[in-house]
């Protein structure tokens, strides 16, 4: 059967229902337009601003002081955020002599060894499975009007939002504790030696300017930003060039706020993902099978992210669809989620699951944020 939209509790029945990166693509604005103003029950109210407590975390990493700002590219960042966006010149010198290296950003960014196998089942183990159920169980039932309300609006079914906070940060739970500034900063002028490593620093100078403007937006000291190893933030981990692009105010407060407001991650990420190419009503996925003789399906594996073949084609290059039929004119993408020495898994790829592989380039956390979705969809109708 397709991985789609699950049977609701009547409640939640109102309407059909995404945002951020974090991929490491997830910059414009941090105002998006506000919603429509919806008259609420004072328990409404509640519910939606209610957040459950986190525990304390110990940095990660202290770091050390380098003086980015004494660095021909920390100096030359410094030219241009001076030039560009009107910073003072004094103050992005402190800022920037402020700010440390963090080594652990280095050794976490580091791609896994090339000659290491790929294993879906070992990948899908670590978020399907009771601890994040159970908190995704309470996550809905406590925030489902807002859900209701973002998937109304944007057309992302409540369960795909549940599923990203869940992947993400177990539901607010592990939002990282990295200074932004300093993980951000050490990535944009020290990135490890990769193939792309060019490409990667110009992404991370991007999200350092990102960073600075958000906090001058938004009245807050850029080191008070506390996030993951790569700088994501918050509840839906978005990079910060993502917040001031794609995050929403789904709470009404007048500010977006993805680190204390769980009502503002849910909108975010729905308007994240409506933005980036979710199709209202459509299906998931599909299970396939291949055939061993006729193996030209093999050319159409890592085609890009995104559905581009027929029912017909895939038919022809020897693949079977499990389902016992497949919505008239959709386009589909061939995925295979490998499993180390065990047998590969084939699906049918929709545009909604590579709208999820722009919150992260990922066939793996794309199936995973589908999957943890439906089992607390699941999970939370069985009780």
């Amino acid at each position: 059967m397709p991985l789609t939209s699950l049977r609701r509790l009547p409640a939640l029945t109102s309407a059909l229902l995404f945002s951020a990166l974090c991929a490491l693509p997830p910059a414009l604005h941090a105002e998006s337009p506000k919603q429509p103003a919806k008259s609420k029950s004072v328990k409404d109210k509640k519910a939606e601003k209610k957040a459950p407590a986190k525990k304390k975390a110990a940095p990660e990493d202290q770091g050390e002081f380098v003086k980015f700002n004494e660095w021909k590219e920390g100096a030359q960042f410094i030219d241009e955020m001076v030039q560009r966006n009107g910073f003072d010149r004094a103050e992005l010198n402190k800022l920037l002599a402020q700010t440390r290296y963090l080594d652990t950003a280095i050794q976490l960014i580091k791609p896994a060894p090339s000659n290491k196998p790929k294993n879906w089942a070992a990948y899908r183990a670590r978020f399907i499975e009771p601890v994040r159920i159970n908190a995704g169980v309470e996550f809905w039932n406590t925030y489902g009007v807002a859900l209701a309300r973002a998937e109304a609006q944007y057309g992302v079914p409540m369960e795909i939002i549940v599923g990203i906070i869940g992947v993400e940060t177990v539901y607010g739970r592990n939002t990282g504790n990295f200074r932004v500034m300093d993980a951000i900063t050490t990535l944009a002028f020290d990135y490890p030696n990769t193939p792309n490593r060019e490409a990667r620093m110009a992404f991370f100078r991007g999200e350092l300017e990102n960073t600075l403007l958000l906090a001058r937006d938004a009245g807050i000291d850029p080191f008070s930003l506390r996030g993951s190893y790569a700088g994501a933030i918050g509840w839906a981990q978005f990079m910060p060039g993502s917040i001031r692009e794609y995050a929403v105010d789904f709470d009404g407060d007048g500010k977006i706020d993805l680190r204390n407001s769980p009502v503002d991650a849910i909108g975010s990420v729905a308007h994240y993902l409506a933005v980036h190419g979710w199709q209202r009503g459509e299906p998931v996925a599909f299970p396939a099978t291949v055939s061993a003789d006729n193996r030209q399906w093999e050319g159409m594996l890592n085609q890009g992210l995104e559905a581009k073949y027929t029912e017909q084609q895939l038919q022809a290059a020897g693949v079977t669809v499990s389902a016992p039929t497949l919505p008239a004119g959709m386009r589909f993408g061939l995925v295979d989620l490998q499993n180390g020495t065990n047998p590969t898994e084939y699906w049918l790829a929709t545009n909604n699951f590579f709208a999820i592989t722009q919150y992260n380039r990922s066939y793996f956390y794309a199936m995973s944020v589908a999957e943890l979705g439906r089992a607390v969809a699941a999970a939370r109708n069985n009780r």
